[in-house]
């Protein structure tokens, strides 16, 4: 299959300030496959980053954006085997250097090199340069085969739902018979409240300001939709739980208002997850914690191969995400992208940059 030598990718020049440029299509190396990109999906990770370096990004004028992205399989390493030119695929951003403690024990998206290419370590979109691109290279650990009934579009979302499965697992694991709160009907927690379903919660509450989103968990199986304009969500959990609270409250807002309901929702001897990310620090009742034999949990990313159980509850049709994918540009219009999604236009949940599109 004959490749071209460039490629249109979107580089980060400074804070705030992406531009399309020209740039040489990667080679894949021993380890790794080269992946035509067909959908890569924004996700609000993204649009923090593009605003404020994380630690390990690489420079401006050369870190290409993206994490979350699903192609077409076009060139192997040397020693690759696993995978044939033409597989689709999707993919999960992280790939640990697989030499220290953490990601022999399979938490790779904790790894003790990260950012250390050197010794191994890659996070696309992160670290090293990710799918805002029309090829982009990955190691074959990160790679997942899709089958036809899952669309491109769909496969980029799939690292939501391997987050999501990884902070169940993280948890403990055990949903089924249990009664589940999620805060914040965004893209992760749309993703948790469909995990919840597959894996058979007994009642899953969902809370949010937008109706539009709340319907949407409502089709990916929330069981009782809680508008915070209309309705106290603290009191509606306790009225419907006889007073005890839920099993696991997982905060995905990160707001300070959502890690309060959070803690007080809980039952003694629940588990609250935190799946948003507050970007200022919140306090919290840690009396409450204590008192009542509360545990908090937070994650990173996707680890323990939880893209692969993701991707199997997709390609069995146990979880569907297609209706979190609202908007779709071709790579030629991605400020437009970014601002559909940044305010939220139209009721924009997840919005999809198409890089073979101009």
């Amino acid at each position: 299959m004959k490749l071209p030598e460039t490629m249109k990718a979107l580089v980060l020049m400074g804070p705030d300030h992406q531009e399309l440029k020209t740039v040489p299509v990667p080679k894949a190396g021993p380890q790794e496959v080269l992946i035509q990109v067909e959908s890569c999906a924004v996700c609000s990770t993204d649009v923090a980053l593009i605003h404020k370096a994380f630690p390990g990004q690489p420079p401006y004028g050369v870190h290409i954006t993206g994490h979350e992205y699903s192609g077409i399989v076009v060139a192997l390493g040397d020693t690759v085997d696993e995978f044939a030119i033409g597989d689709r695929v999707a993919v999960e951003a992280h790939n640990g250097c697989g030499r220290c403690r953490n990601c022999r024990l399979g938490d790779y998206t904790s790894c003790l090199n990260y950012g250390n290419t050197k010794k191994g370590h890659r996070a696309n979109g992160f670290t090293t340069p990710g799918g805002n691109a029309q090829y982009v290279v990955n190691h074959i650990n990160t790679v997942h085969r899709i089958p036809d009934s899952v669309s491109f579009d769909v496969a980029s979302l799939v690292t939501n739902l391997g987050c999501a499965l990884y902070g169940y697992e993280t948890m403990g694991g055990y949903i089924a018979g249990q009664n589940v709160l999620v805060i914040g009907p965004g893209p992760l927690g749309m993703a948790s409240v469909a995990a919840a379903k597959a894996l058979g919660a007994n009642r899953i509450f969902l809370s949010g300001t937008r109706a539009s989103r709340l319907a949407i968990g409502k089709a990916l199986g929330a069981d009782r939709l809680i508008a915070t304009a209309d309705e106290d969500p603290l009191e509606v959990v306790m009225k419907e739980t006889g007073g005890i609270g839920v099993d696991y409250a997982i905060e995905v807002s990160g707001s300070k208002a959502g890690l309060d309901l959070s803690i007080k929702a809980l039952k003694r001897n629940g588990k609250m997850l935190l799946l948003g990310i507050p970007h200022e620090p919140v306090p919290i009742d840690l009396e409450d914690m204590s008192l009542n034999d509360k545990d908090i949990f937070a994650i990173r990313g996707e680890s323990r191969a939880n893209v692969g159980r993701a991707v199997s509850l997709l390609a069995n049709g146990k979880v569907n995400l297609a209706p979190l994918v609202t908007h779709t540009f071709p790579i030629t219009k991605f400020e437009e992208a970014y601002r559909t999604f940044n305010q939220r236009i139209d009721g924009a949940m997840k919005v999809i940059i198409k890089p073979q599109q101009e």
